[in-house]
């Protein structure tokens, strides 16, 4: 596969926890696809790690992407923290767990299958695909909702 695959990631909550969903947005080329999915009770931050381990888990092996998300929880733990929690057995500087260790271990095998560089944008600055991105996480909710 020539060329890098853009991926757009969100994630929302209605109450912290309550009903959650995420949303993806994969671009190669002039190609999209459009990923969306949700839980009954969750967290914002577990909503946009599974935003892009579902993205990243989607694409083909060995891909070059680019990955676009308005978390800071997710950007800095997968270029900053993440290597520390590795050499600590998964455990925090001040050797608490880490939160959410299931899906940071999910998304660091997911990553390891591509060539990714992560970037982080100011969410709802009226970048198109990450408000497509918010959508579809807000659309992913919406079965979880009473």
């Amino acid at each position: 596969m020539k060329g890098r695959i853009a991926i757009h990631t969100d994630g929302a909550c209605s109450g912290n926890p309550g009903p959650g969903g995420w949303g993806a947005l994969i671009q190669y080329g002039a190609e999209m696809r459009e990923l969306k999915g949700g839980e009954t009770r969750t967290t914002n931050n577990r909503m946009e790690l599974m935003a892009a381990i579902s993205a990243l888990e989607t694409i083909a092996h060995g891909a070059m992407v680019d990955l676009y998300t308005d978390s800071q929880y997710l950007q800095s733990g997968i270029t900053e923290w993440m290597k520390k929690w590795k050499q600590n057995g998964w455990r925090t500087a001040d050797k608490k767990p880490v939160k959410n260790v299931d899906l940071w271990q999910r998304l660091d095998a997911a990553s390891s299958r591509h060539e990714v560089r992560w970037h982080w944008l100011r969410g709802h600055e009226g970048h198109e695909k990450n408000e497509r991105a918010d959508e579809l996480a807000r659309e992913g909710m919406q079965p979880f909702l009473r």
